[in-house]
């Protein structure tokens, strides 16, 4: 089939809009609300992107719309494309009102207690009019919120799974430790193991996160299963408040309880769990000013750090998208 000729006219920005909002949606009905069009519309403008690419984008079925191949490779385009007129509008508008810009910062587990809120407080020193929105939520959503554009970057635990598109960013590494509240039995007993744990309740990490799946290989290299008395929980302050109010043990980085006295780390050895913290960024998308700046804060913020700093210039290093040096998932 020819290539197709995509910047003719014929292709326009609501035809974009209407593929990514039904590859969210699987349905047309929702799409056309979402983008307040009517259902005949979405549905003619369905039908003029497909003619245009002259393949069908989504298979019609009695529950809606799936995404075909074609359909899910377009739609990734289609959201690089609207992800980055997104970010060149805001960037005209930082240049504009120097200062007074926006950034918006994703974060899960690792980074959000103590080096984000170290480098917002000083990118607010330097940077006072400057808006930073923090979206904590699992490192899963936030990678799909990185490709759409609704954040301009991550930071939190970085994966060699993470996918095409991205660069990644080295800043320290991190151990995780089995945490319980001060004063808890397990701090008084000598010699304990993984399996004397599961005589209390547990908290694990989401189901779908890198943590977890490495916590279950921990307990299955011990012969152990998974704790039956469990909640399963992605948020700290949930995590820390049932911590310190109960007897259940969790898995968490050791930063997040190295100033709070109340919670305490249990000697029993997780040298198999670990983690790099760092950066993630889109390798389509040029950061904005006030990405920048706070790409910059969070740099400095990770060299305080005690934890052990990573390699200044890992090997497989590469350029990231503003320039500076970063990490490419393999």
């Amino acid at each position: 089939m020819d290539i197709p000729r995509l910047l003719d006219g014929r292709l326009k920005m609501r035809h974009l809009l209407l593929v990514d909002a039904l590859s969210r949606q699987g349905s047309v009905v929702a799409a056309a609300a979402e983008l307040h069009t009517t259902q005949p519309a979405a549905t003619r403008s369905l039908h003029e992107v497909e003619d245009i690419l002259g393949v069908a984008l989504f298979e019609r079925g009695p529950r809606g719309v799936t995404a075909t191949v074609f359909g899910e490779a377009f739609t990734q385009h289609a959201r690089a494309v609207l992800a980055q007129l997104a970010q060149a509008g805001r960037h005209v508008v930082e240049l504009a009102e120097a200062d007074r810009g926006t950034v918006v910062v994703g974060t899960h587990l690792a980074g959000s207690n103590i080096l984000l809120p170290r480098a917002v407080a000083a990118l607010k020193r330097d940077h006072p009019f400057l808006t930073v929105v923090v979206r904590e939520a699992s490192p899963e959503d936030l990678l799909l919120d990185l490709e759409a554009g609704r954040v301009d970057l991550i930071v939190g635990r970085l994966t060699a799974s993470s996918g095409e598109g991205l660069v990644r960013r080295p800043l320290y590494d991190e151990s995780v430790g089995l945490v319980v509240r001060a004063g808890h039995a397990l701090t008084a007993s000598p010699g304990v193991e993984l399996a004397d744990t599961l005589d209390f309740p547990w908290i694990l990490p989401g189901r779908q996160t890198v943590l977890r799946r490495e916590v279950e290989e921990l307990f299955a290299l011990h012969g152990l299963g998974l704790p039956r008395n469990r909640v399963e929980a992605t948020s700290f302050l949930t995590v820390r408040q049932l911590l310190l109010e109960t007897d259940v043990v969790a898995v968490l980085p050791s930063s997040l309880i190295r100033d709070d006295g109340r919670l305490a780390e249990i000697p029993v050895p997780m040298d198999r769990i670990g983690h790099r913290v760092g950066l993630t960024l889109s390798a389509d998308r040029t950061l904005s000013p006030s990405a920048q700046a706070l790409s910059r804060s969070l740099e400095e913020a990770a060299t305080g750090l005690t934890a052990r700093a990573c390699p200044a210039d890992p090997p497989e290093a590469d350029r990231g998208p503003d320039g500076q040096r970063g990490q490419s998932p393999r």
